[in-house]
C-alpha cells in the first residue's frame, strides 16, 4: 500500500458487471483529473481470482482499494466482501460498496462483512466527479494505509 503523501500511482479494482457503470466510472475519474490504474472485475469470482493473483490475474498489482457492486453475476459482492476480509493477505485493502440499493439490509450486511463504507451511486453525473474526488482526498490523501 502507499504512504501518505506519495506520487506513485494508485491502483483501484472496480467490481461491476454493467458497461454503463464502467464507462462512467471511467469517464468520472478522466473528469475529476485523477490518476489512477483501474482494474475491472465483472463478477465476483473474477474479482476474488484477481485479488488473490490466480489464473490470468497471477501478475496483477495488488490494489491499494476496491470499488464494489454488491449485485454481481456469479458470486455477489456480499460474499466477495465474505471471502476477501476472512483472507489474513486480502483482509487489509479497503473495500468501498458503491451500489444502486439503499435498502438498510443491505447497507447493515455490508458493514456486518467489514466493508469500509458503502455509498448509494450518484444519479448525476457531476455528482460521481466529486465522489471520486472525496474518495481520492479520503482515502489517498488523509488515510494511512496498511
Amino acid at each position: 500500500m502507499l504512504p501518505r503523501g506519495t506520487n506513485a500511482v494508485r491502483r483501484v479494482l472496480l467490481v461491476e458487471d454493467g458497461p454503463d457503470d464502467v464507462d462512467l466510472t471511467l469517464e468520472a475519474l478522466k473528469e475529476a483529473g485523477l490518476e489512477l490504474s483501474l482494474a475491472v472485475a465483472e463478477n465476483g469470482v473474477e474479482a476474488v481470482a484477481y485479488l488473490r493473483g490466480q489464473g490470468q490475474h497471477a501478475d496483477a498489482p495488488r490494489p491499494d482499494l476496491v470499488l464494489l457492486d454488491l449485485n454481481l453475476p456469479r458470486m455477489d459482492g456480499r460474499e466477495v466482501l465474505q471471502e476477501v476480509k476472512q483472507d489474513p493477505l486480502l483482509r487489509r485493502i479497503p473495500i468501498i460498496v458503491l451500489t444502486t440499493s439503499d435498502a438498510r439490509e443491505d447497507i447493515t450486511q455490508a458493514y456486518d462483512l467489514h466493508a469500509n463504507c458503502c455509498i448509494t451511486k450518484p444519479i448525476d453525473f457531476d455528482r460521481w466527479i466529486q465522489l471520486f474526488q472525496l474518495i481520492e482526498a479520503f482515502w489517498f490523501d488523509m488515510v494511512q494505509l496498511a
